[in-house]
């Protein structure tokens, strides 16, 4: 039987909702979410994982009340939050006008969005860089078609006979596209799309994707300095933050700050290397939490956040962008205040699970 929320969205209605204090309206249709709607109308309001499970899209009823949710974590969107009049955009589907306060937005941002795209694309390469990362290459199938997308930015993989979809930052740029988009994507044991990649995608093989999605991308400001956080998966977007700055010459003071377990699990040590001499500013870190006596592993050691704390003591000219596993952004988020990172200028996509054990 259907929900009263399908039955709802079934009727189809539109209604207006504006977004304060930035004055913007736009049409929502019940069977979209509030989010998505703005997304394809060009409006980039803050987001991370679409899940309802991160909070970076909550917001706050001002008039209104008729809105209901898909499927949320409680952690995102407490009970009591929710009666209070809380809602999470990602997740809220409108049955009336409504007035919604932006708890967290970015005016620079806010109507740079680029419209959203549904494009099936073909593996031309999958490769393992490390153990657990695949290097993903897929193309365009639709010669006459590109994909616009911001660096930072990422797409929904849809995966094949299942309703679900699971999201991958693009780790090129816009710059080097020609039609191709690169993935970096860790295998989860028993991860939905994870054991799909691992075992079934070659080469060849048709895939379905929507986007670009996510605000990770570069602010504009020339006089502060740049310090990238990552782990895992996180390099994708970090390294397309990285190419683009060098194709667009920008001379930044920036540190990369890479953490990982063993020696083995590091990976694009070549190409990073290799920026360090286009951009004259730029230092790349890498660490091992768990170096293997065998690695001969002269670098830094220990979590990559306790590595920041140890070499940085003084962020306050400095942009803060976080991307890896929850654990690690969460204590980035606690640490870079500490050593003068102002909360408004940390950009971080902390990479959230699902229900099947999964990747973002």
């Amino acid at each position: 039987m259907p929900t009263d929320t399908e039955e709802r969205q079934a009727m189809g209605e539109k209604h207006h909702v504006r977004f304060e204090p930035v004055g913007i309206e736009i049409e929502v249709d019940e069977d979209k979410t509030i989010l998505r709607a703005a997304a394809e109308q060009g409006i980039m309001l803050m987001h991370g994982c679409k899940e309802g499970q991160c909070a970076a899209c909550k917001s706050f009823l001002l008039d209104g009340d008729d809105v209901e949710h898909d499927r949320y974590s409680t952690f995102a969107l407490p009970d009591y939050e929710k009666e209070e009049g809380f809602t999470l955009l990602c997740r809220a589907h409108a049955y009336e006008d409504l007035t919604i306060e932006l708890l967290n937005y970015d005016e620079e941002m806010i109507k740079s969005g680029l419209p959203i795209q549904e494009a099936a694309v073909e593996v031309i390469s999958k490769e393992y860089v490390t153990h657990d990362l695949v290097h993903l290459v897929v193309k365009l199938l639709d010669p006459t078609s590109s994909l616009k997308f911001f660096p930072g930015q990422y797409v929904d993989f849809a995966v094949p006979d299942r309703q679900a979809t699971r999201s991958f930052s693009m780790a090129n740029t816009p710059g080097r596209n020609e039609g191709l988009l690169e993935f970096v994507i860790k295998i989860y044991p028993d991860g939905l799309f994870s054991t799909f990649l691992h075992e079934e995608v070659a080469i060849g093989d048709r895939l379905d994707i929507t986007g670009p999605f996510g605000v990770f991308t570069l602010r504009d400001a020339p006089q502060s300095d740049l310090l990238f956080l990552g782990g895992g998966a996180g390099m994708a977007p970090i390294l397309s933050l990285l190419r683009s700055m060098a194709e667009r010459g920008i001379e930044r003071k920036a540190t990369f700050y890479y953490g990982a377990r063993r020696r083995k699990d590091l990976c694009f040590e070549k190409e990073l290397s290799a920026l360090a001499d286009i951009l004259p500013s730029f230092r790349y870190v890498p660490a091992l939490s768990e170096p293997d006596e065998n690695d001969g592993w002269d670098g830094e050691t220990g979590l990559i956040t306790d590595v920041v704390r140890r070499l940085e003591n003084d962020l306050g000219r400095a942009d803060a962008y976080v991307c890896g596993p929850p654990p690690m952004v969460e204590a980035a988020l606690e640490l870079l205040p500490t050593l003068g990172v102002a909360d408004k200028r940390i950009f971080y996509d902390k990479f959230t699970t699902t229900g099947d054990a999964d990747e973002q």
